[in-house]
């Protein structure tokens, strides 16, 4: 995921190369790598339109300065794709900034569980798996997956296919069985 999203902003940065100023015609050729990389990594299309739009707001006009002052004082040459790739930088952080609290989990030896919510489309099932990915490993928790939509059977099967390729732990789909059993 990581690795096409970084290949995507690559591209961006290269397809701006030699440029001094970001001009509404070569952001939208920059921006549709990035979308691409976005899309291709499974961001959710809105959740990409509405990224793709703050850097495009952000970038229009933006004059590249040539030499910049880095943090240590010494300057440094600054392209268009520096300038391009600085402002989806900001806007990735800004965009990843929790609202909210933080996870809260049970105490050692109890169970937490979170229960995704959204309309169909919307990205619960990838987003569960990406997020049992990264509680599994970065967080070293035991994970288990179940998918309670029985009005759906493929949502299901998707999210133990997800489950498969992220090695994380899915309860077993039982035909007929409803949401509250399952739970």
């Amino acid at each position: 995921m990581f690795d096409a999203i970084a290949k995507g902003f690559r591209q961006a940065k290269n397809r701006l190369a030699g440029l001094t100023e970001l001009t509404e015609q070569n952001i939208d050729t920059a921006l549709r790598e990035v979308r691409l990389s976005l899309l291709e990594a499974d961001v959710e299309l809105g959740v990409t339109k509405a990224f793709l739009a703050r850097v495009k707001e952000k970038a229009l006009g933006e004059v590249v300065r040539i030499r910049a002052k880095a943090r240590d004082g010494e300057t440094m040459k600054v392209s268009a794709g520096d300038q391009f790739t600085k402002i989806c930088h900001d806007e990735l952080v800004a965009f990843m900034t929790a609202e909210g609290e933080a996870l809260t989990f049970a105490d050692k030896g109890g169970r937490t569980g979170i229960m995704m919510v959204g309309l169909q489309g919307s990205g619960k099932t990838t987003t569960t798996a990406k997020l049992a990915k990264r509680l599994s490993e970065r967080d070293r928790k035991r994970v288990l997956m179940a998918s309670l939509d029985v009005a759906r059977p493929a949502a299901q099967e998707q999210l133990a296919v997800l489950g498969r390729q992220t090695n994380v732990d899915t309860l077993p789909i039982v035909a007929g069985q409803q949401p509250v059993d399952i739970a």
